[in-house]
């Protein structure tokens, strides 16, 4: 689904995940408006998960909080669901990602289709970016109707955190992914997401990566749910949240390599996204 409206409301909902898990999802997302407020039953529904490394959650996405969203989804009606992947580049093949992490066999008992997005087709998109004049996007995501993002909290040695605006990198062709790391990365990675608007994004933050990253890192307990509308007022608002966990645990956000503030220093890729009016 590409991004056609530059403007929207931002609604989010936060949930202490403790107990069943389903109950949890279902709250965060009903307090929003529930499902059917943001998918019909009659739509393409494409799920970004996240498998960037074959690591365990919350490096990467937990196999029963996907299965739960699946189902929830199946119940509001949906039938059509594809679960799309692609992993980071130092982890490819992405089959291979997908297979020690038991995803086939997942999307099997889900009766869902799997999607691996290096398997497939690449669309040349352009956008009105500042660094970026276009994208080669995976054509699942442009063909489907929603795109529901799953991202995890946690930090990343190259973008210092990664949540939702940063998940959009996995929808692009992988080689392409190599040039955003010459120069203006991080303004780079908040123009990405001119190109791609998901319809819901839910946060699975039980436990979340405090250091290191996107595959290594101190693991802490979190236990919350976040579905928002909007990305860049809730990645602020979880930047927030992470800053606070790394806080307690005296990491380096109080070191001053991780800013108490997001639009400290030099968060680039944030102040960027700020200035696109889509946000």
């Amino acid at each position: 689904m590409l991004s056609e409206n530059n403007k929207s409301k931002i609604l989010v909902s936060k949930v202490v995940a403790k107990g069943d898990l389903k109950t949890a999802v279902d709250k965060a997302i009903g307090l929003i408006g529930g499902l059917p407020k943001f998918v019909s039953p009659d739509e393409k529904v494409l799920i970004k998960a996240n498998f960037n490394s074959p690591d365990q959650y919350p490096a990467s996405s937990d196999p029963e909080f996907i299965k739960t969203v699946v189902t929830l989804l199946q119940e509001s009606g949906v039938t059509e669901i594809a679960l799309g992947a692609s992993s980071g580049l130092a982890w490819q093949p992405t089959a291979r990602v997908l297979k020690k992490k038991k995803i086939y066999k997942l999307a099997e008992e889900l009766h869902i289709k799997l999607i691996n997005f290096d398997e497939g087709e690449w669309i040349n998109v352009s956008i009105n970016g500042v660094h970026l004049k276009s994208l080669s996007l995976t054509k699942a995501a442009i063909d489907a109707d929603k795109i529901i993002y799953l991202p995890n909290l946690k930090t990343h040695s190259l973008a210092r955190f990664s949540i939702g605006l940063k998940f959009a990198v996995g929808l692009t062709e992988p080689f392409s992914r190599r040039m955003l790391h010459k120069e203006h990365f991080e303004e780079k990675v908040a123009e990405i997401n001119l190109a791609i608007k998901p319809a819901l994004i839910i946060l699975g933050a039980r436990k979340c990566l405090v250091t290191g990253g996107p595959a290594k890192g101190r693991k802490k307990d979190h236990n919350v749910f976040l579905p928002p509308l909007t990305l860049l007022p809730w990645t602020l608002k979880r930047l927030k949240s992470l800053c606070r966990s790394k806080q307690k645990i005296g990491s380096i956000c109080q070191s001053g390599n991780f800013p108490r503030s997001p639009l400290q220093k030099n968060w680039a890729w944030v102040r960027r996204a700020k200035k696109l009016i889509w946000c």
